[in-house]
């Protein structure tokens, strides 16, 4: 199978039709501004196809918008051109989350739709030393996660993701803390379909262990947000302060 989000990325944004995005670009925007500082320059983790970044930057921010796909970041580039004139267009770097560089520090950082999820417990570590090492201090760190609860109800489920001219199925299995996932995506081709292939693996992470790592990194007031967007399908939320 291909590494994720390769041949799903195109298809990627009509698959997600029902993701809030408004909503969560309101709770993230209010969440970045909790630290005390003013806040123009924001990371985007994780950034995917960009709908966060370009919807932040349309509100006046400065985004730097970093994944590990190039192919995700090719959607995103494409996105980039209906930025009206007064909207600074995000800087895309293509880089894994534990290896990130960034030239200078940002006023705050965040991390959309299970992002923290798709980071093994061993990189967690090097990913939040790299954060703190360039949020500037008082910024605020704020990502989103699956709840464990959630993550271990899906195990032996099958579910199908349907756009015009694409179609996904994916099974899921829980084993060892890791949700792990293999999707089949079929896609429109004149009169013939394709057939690729994807397996992703999510991990399950405990909110309290999240917060001791967050803690350590060397963030303070950590915070669980349970009421946040799509809380009810299992999505929780953390903030913390960049001491």
């Amino acid at each position: 199978m291909n590494v994720c989000y390769g041949p799903l990325a195109a298809g990627y944004d009509a698959l997600t039709g029902d993701v809030p995005y408004g909503a969560l670009t309101d709770w993230y925007e209010t969440a970045l501004r909790q630290g005390g500082r003013a806040v123009h320059t924001v990371l985007d983790l994780c950034c995917g196809t960009g709908t966060l970044s370009l919807a932040l930057a349309r509100r006046g921010y400065e985004l730097i918008s970093a994944d590990a796909s190039p192919e995700m970041l090719s959607m995103f580039q494409q996105k980039v051109f209906d930025l009206p004139e007064s909207a600074i267009p995000p800087m895309l770097l293509c880089q894994r989350a534990e290896e990130l560089d960034l030239n200078d520090t940002v006023d705050a950082a965040f991390c959309c739709l299970d992002g923290f999820n798709y980071l093994s417990p061993s990189l967690l570590p090097e990913v939040l030393r790299r954060l703190r090492l360039f949020i500037s201090p008082g910024g605020m760190l704020c990502f989103d996660f699956l709840s464990p609860e959630h993550m271990r109800s899906l195990d032996g489920e099958c579910f199908v993701d349907e756009g015009d001219d694409m179609l996904c199925l994916w099974r899921a299995s829980v084993e060892n803390d890791q949700l792990r996932y293999g999707m089949d995506i079929f896609r429109a081709r004149g009169r013939l379909w394709s057939r690729e292939q994807e397996e992703h693996i999510e991990y399950i992470h405990q909110p309290e262990t999240l917060r001791q790592l967050l803690e350590a990194a060397g963030f303070e007031d950590v915070r669980l947000h349970t009421d946040g967007p799509q809380h009810e399908e299992g999505r929780l939320f953390l903030s913390a302060r960049r001491a």
